[in-house]
Formats: structure tokens, sequence, C-alpha cells
């Protein structure tokens, strides 16, 4: 990991995986996709400093814990603190070292594999963990503990899958933070959830744009135009989704005949509930019914 004193540092620990488990690692469908070849934690990692003119052959992902530190990449030098990472990408030049007055401590890990593409639009940029009460930052520091303990449980084929996953879920808690930090995504107070919440309690009656946007006191076209940047979706389309979740609630879990379902959710008919519930689950839902309701999951 880097030029460091003969001693290392106090406390720190490390796992570098041998090129037989690095092999067995690429060979097995999982673990192929995502990999971790070395591991570890530097504390208070004074005068730690690593230069790789050729960079290495995986990612490196640093998570600056405590202290300050520096990265140099694409011709920039990028100063790191705490609750910051940075992953330097495969095979690119690099050098990264401690502050010489405030030196860091830090977690770091090398992964790659065949889809490590996925993660590419956080790499090479710095990743702000925000200082909020919802970060979550123990949560996803307990996912690199379990990552490096089942390292020390040995290389068997189930803990390299089970890491592989952790990985995937750790890089994910980076990639996609405002959803790692509200499990629900958005808070209650926002408006696009209001707006959710305003349609699943009206998901029995007519409602049109305008009525949802009255809810939440904004115009139909401002709504719209910050509904769809934040779902990819119009409200209703959104809506519409809904409808057919609760269609299919209804068929696995209720005996109400479809053409109930139709008038209870505001469908024209039940040709207008089939038409509608075919276009999002390319299933009718007759067939949704004898696959997943309540009657055909009481015979498996």
């Amino acid at each position: 990991m880097g030029n460091i004193k003969a001693d290392g540092f106090k406390g720190e620990k490390a796992i570098v995986t041998p090129n037989v488990i690095r092999s067995m690692q690429t060979e097995n469908p999982i673990t192929r996709q995502l990999y971790v070849t070395h591991i570890g934690y530097y504390p208070n990692a004074r005068y730690h400093y690593r230069e790789r003119p050729d960079g290495a052959p995986e990612n490196i992902l640093i998570y600056c814990d405590k202290g300050t530190g520096w990265v140099e990449y694409n011709d920039e030098k990028i100063s790191l603190k705490e609750n910051e990472v940075f992953i330097l990408p495969a095979n690119q030049k690099h050098a990264y070292g401690a502050d010489i007055n405030n030196f860091w401590s830090i977690y770091w890990l090398h992964f790659k594999g065949e889809n490590t593409v996925m993660f590419d639009s956080i790499l090479g940029k710095v990743l702000r963990i925000p200082e909020t009460t919802n970060n979550r930052k123990a949560d996803r520091m307990q996912l690199f503990e379990e990552i490096y303990k089942n390292f020390e449980m040995g290389y068997s084929h189930e803990n390299m899958e089970y890491i592989t996953f952790c990985l995937m879920y750790f890089l994910a808690s980076l990639k996609y933070m405002p959803q790692y930090q509200e499990p629900n995504r958005l808070g209650r107070d926002d408006v696009i959830q209001n707006c959710i919440h305003y349609m699943r309690d009206n998901l029995e009656n007519k409602i049109v744009l305008k009525d949802i946007a009255d809810a939440v006191g904004y115009s139909t076209s401002h709504l719209n135009a910050l509904f769809v940047q934040a779902t990819s979706f119009s409200p209703i389309e959104y809506y519409n989704q809904l409808k057919i979740q609760r269609v299919c609630y209804y068929l696995q879990f209720s005996d109400l005949k479809i053409k109930e379902i139709a008038f209870k959710l505001g469908f024209y008919d039940p040709f207008h509930l089939s038409k509608a519930f075919f276009k999002e689950m390319e299933i009718s839902p007759r067939e949704y019914r004898n696959r997943y309701g309540r009657m055909h999951a009481n015979r498996n």
C-alpha cells in the first residue's frame, strides 16, 4: 500500500490475498464480478506516502477517517479530509500521502473485477460523506469490517462470495449516497415524498395532476419538472405504477374479482385494467393471480 516506516503504524492491520486466491476469485462466477485483493486500516499514519508512476492493477479506495492527507491524480493534487473518500482508477499514475502536520487515519482496499464499470462514475473524484445525523457512517464502516473479518476467517468460496456482495453494497453506499442515507429515499417533508404519500392515500380515488400539485402547493408545470428530475417519471406515470402495485396486492391477497378491483381503483372497466396491467407487468391480471395468488402459494 505504501512506502512507510519499517515499523509501520501502531494499530495497523492489513490483508493481501495470495495469487492463488485471486485466481480462484476470477474463476468464480460471483466473485469475478467484483473482488478485493488488498484491505487494511492505517491509524495515525505519520509519513505515509506512496507513488506509482504506472498505477496499480486494481482500483484503490482510500477512506479518510481522521486527519488530512492528499491524493495526486490526473496532474492535480487534491486534499482529502475526514469523512472523504477517493477511488484511484486502475492503471493510472498516482501518488498519495498523509499531511505532515495532521496525518490521516485511513481505511483502504484494492478491488477489481469484470463489473467494476458499475462504479466508474465515482472513480477519480472526492466523495464527501455529509456531516449529518443520518449519514450512516457507522453502518458503512461495519460493512468494511465485515469484509475484513471474513478475510480473517479464511478463503473459502462462501467467504469470498459474501465479501463480493459486501463490497458491492459498500461501493453502492458511496455511489447512491442519498438513497443509502435515507432508506425511504426522501424525507417526509420533501415535496416529492409528500406527493407520493398523497398518491398512495388516493389510489382508490380519481385524481389528476392538478390535484397532486394543489396538495403540495406547486404549479403543475413546476411539480412535473421536479418529479421527473427526482424519479425519472412524471407524477401521473408514477401514480399509475402505484395503482398497478395495488392491483398486484389485491390479486395476491384478496378474493376480489378483477372487475371489482377495476371498480375499486377507478379503472373504466376490467378491459381497461387488464390493458394497463399488461403494459406494466407484461402479464395479464388473471395469469398474475394464477402464479402468485394466495391459493397458488398455498399449493407450494
